[in-house]
């Protein structure tokens, strides 16, 4: 059983007889829960690890260009021969390309001979055009002429090398079909051009397939999950100026703009917050509407660069689009409707407000202490996503082994070579998935640890604050968040390591276990089957098993950490009892003021995928070098980083809000309900007959 915690915490003798200020909050602590922050280290160092072999392995090139037929990744300034501006790949030999799309064939696409164009080719309209391997042997031409030329010197080649040609094995093949960029690849159009193939076959070159399967082929192949995916991550390396002004600026001013509006005009914030979340929420569903395609015409289109309006290429990143839509008109409905359902509490919030905004205006210096861990998340951020475009493009640029027919003329030994004449890939191994889970998991602690430091010495500030009487000198050390900061480095790093490991593990099987349930919804016998519906249910009973165990650790295990500097587990059963002792006291009052600040949240985090669409939806972005596949991805990531950075200035209204609420009810229950300590400013709030009346029986 434990100890009444009010004698302790506000005010009692030493052994010397003299009284004591602060109590167990600057006293009597001893560190907690080392083992968890040696763990915490070293995984941190294994994380360093890790990002260092994702930096000598990748290259984030290859999540945008392809490989040509030499292995090297286009647009490789490295490469040999230097590939600078020679972005995009183009299939030589169009019946390789035809064979590869075969429903039974063997030969697979990344074998068909590939090279490194600046721009996609188009057939002649009075002649034969030819786009010929690189210049090497007795070809004496720079790659600047080559390219120059429009990569044709079949005029230079010996009887030899066109016959070689006219059999499809090159140096030079024919230009029959039109082709267009379709996300750094030369996507062929089955319609080929008259007049080139006359000339081919005047020339005596053997018979090429002109069937719909060679545009079949190669859009497959830009269309596999594996190529949509590295696309994604290739989004994210484009978009970085859009994550440092969206994700990192933006939700920094807001929140800072949003707490000094709670301390300035605490009774206007929650009608402008749901007015305002409202309005987001709408505005960013129809940017999607917009993107989709379904409002304008302004859907995202893989295709790069000016091209015939009459074509049309379907890339799977609009449906993903769409399906992303759907969702948020969903929530928006969802989201509107709950609103309405709470305006009848918005003056239960204001009340709830009111607190934390006279914390605030006594300890100011919660105000500009998330800056700093906001800085070190930055830091960590710019370190972590460098790393993890390094990781999705990491892995060994390895020779295919095929067994068909891929002969091809080889420059430099004058022949025509069969051996060793198949295409490159990038062979992925399977530590490297495991290399990726881990940097994710370690991504999610980290930030959790970071998050749940910054709500733990606003905890402890506030805390000191309240058990003194909400007095701020001689109480209160000056600048109470700095001591609480200190006592946290010095004592409890342990205790908030394992609660935000207890968190991220926690969290980790709610995703393991959600993607079971989708897989066994998604298989109509496994679903239908007894043991497929017991399954399906016991997951989704044991992920509210989850939630609600997350909620219970999360911010009052923490506040109890501060306030006691006990261990992560002994904090949670002490925030634990005084909850289930005062439920219908504090109950409604930390839910709807939760629902507000979480909002307020939302609110930040809209707004940053708001600006996001708006900057994704310029020229630079559009076109050229920096054209994103889709702004999707960016746009998600800006909104989860305003989240991030949202919650860790929120978190001093939050942990205010409940760190209040947590030393009135101890103060209360130990002093026969009369609170003792509570400060002269909050006491006219928190027992006002008519407020608590209302906060404990509703309107």
């Amino acid at each position: 059983m434990r100890g009444p915690l009010g004698a302790v915490i506000g005010r009692f003798p030493s052994s010397d007889g003299v009284t004591q200020m602060g109590g167990i909050i600057r006293h009597n602590r001893k560190c907690r829960d080392i083992t968890v922050l040696v763990i915490f280290i070293a995984f941190s160092v294994a994380m360093v690890v890790n990002s260092s072999f994702a930096f000598n392995q990748g290259n984030p090139l290859r999540l945008t260009y392809g490989l040509d037929y030499k292995g090297n990744v286009c647009g490789d300034k490295n490469a040999h021969p230097g590939l600078s501006e020679l972005e995009l790949r183009y299939w030589q030999n169009p019946n390789q390309v035809y064979e590869s799309g075969l429903k039974d064939s063997k030969f697979k696409l990344g074998d068909a001979r590939s090279i490194c164009l600046s721009e996609c080719p188009i057939p002649s309209e009075d002649s034969l055009s030819w786009v010929c391997d690189y210049p090497e042997g007795d070809i004496r031409l720079s790659m600047t002429d080559w390219a120059n030329r429009n990569y044709d010197y079949f005029e230079f080649l010996t009887p030899e090398m066109r016959n070689s040609s006219l059999q499809l094995q090159g140096p030079c093949y024919p230009v029959i079909f039109p082709s267009v960029n379709v996300y750094w690849s030369c996507q062929f159009i089955a319609r080929a051009s008259n007049t080139s193939l006359k000339h081919w076959q005047q020339m005596g070159g053997v018979n090429i397939n002109e069937d719909i399967v060679i545009d079949k082929s190669i859009h497959k192949s830009i269309n596999s999950r594996s190529a949509v995916l590295k696309r994604y991550m290739a989004d994210i390396g484009k978009a970085w100026p859009v994550l440092i002004v969206c994700g990192g600026i933006l939700p920094l001013l807001l929140s800072v703009i949003w707490l000094m509006m709670i301390r300035h005009f605490v009774a206007a914030m929650p009608w402008i917050t749901v007015v305002l979340f409202n309005v987001l929420i709408i505005s960013v569903t129809m940017f999607y509407y917009l993107k989709a395609g379904w409002i304008g015409n302004d859907a995202i289109s893989p295709i790069i660069g000016e091209h015939d309006p009459y074509i049309s290429v379907y890339g799977r990143e609009l449906t993903h689009i769409r399906a992303v839509t759907i969702l948020m008109t969903f929530i928006m409905v969802v989201a509107f409707l709950t609103s309405i359902a709470i305006v009848r509490r918005i003056l239960m919030a204001t009340s709830v407000l009111k607190v934390a905004a006279k914390v605030i205006g006594e300890v100011q210096a919660l105000i500009i202490f998330p800056l700093i861990p906001y800085g070190i998340l930055v830091v960590f951020y710019m370190f972590w996503i460098s790393a993890s475009l390094h990781m999705f493009s990491s892995g060994q640029v390895v020779q295919n082994n095929c067994n068909s027919n891929c002969c091809t003329y080889d420059l430099t030994a004058k022949r025509v070579n069969c051996d060793r004449c198949c295409g490159y890939s990038i062979h992925y191994t399977p530590h490297i998935g495991v290399a990726i889970l881990f940097h994710l998991f370690g991504c999610y602690w980290a930030t959790q640890f970071f998050i749940a430091c910054s709500s733990t010495v606003i905890a402890g500030s506030v805390a000191s604050y309240y058990w003194a009487h909400g007095e701020t000198s001689p109480e209160i050390p000056f600048l109470s968040v700095f001591s609480s900061m200190k006592r946290l480095m010095r004592y409890s790093l342990g205790s908030v390591a394992l609660g935000s490991l207890v968190v991220s593990f926690v969290e980790s099987i709610r995703f393991l276990l959600e993607a079971i349930r989708r897989k066994l919804k998604g298989s109509s016998d496994g679903h239908n089957s007894c043991i497929g519906k017991a399954a399906y249910q016991s997951s989704q009973c044991f992920l509210k098993c989850i939630e609600w165990t997350i909620k219970s650790v999360n911010r009052n295990a923490y506040i109890m950490i501060a306030i006691t500097g006990k261990s992560f587990f002994g904090a949670s059963s002490i925030a634990t009892d005084l909850i289930m002792n005062n439920i219908l006291k504090i109950g409604r009052l930390n839910v709807i003021g939760d629902v507000i600040l979480f909002l307020g949240k939302l609110c930040v985090s809209l707004s940053c995928a708001l600006f996001a669409f708006l900057m994704l939806d310029t020229h630079k972005y559009k076109s050229a070098h920096n054209k994103t596949s889709s702004p999707l991805l960016p746009v998600v990531v800006c909104w989860a980083l305003g989240y991030i950075v949202a919650t860790l200035f929120f978190a001093v209204v939050e942990m205010s809000i409940d760190t209040i609420v947590l030393s009135f009810c101890q103060d209360s229950e130990e002093h026969q309900g009369t609170a003792q300590y509570a400060p002269p400013l909050l006491i006219d709030t928190l027992t006002d007959q008519n407020e608590m009346q209302r906060l404990t029986q509703g309107p």
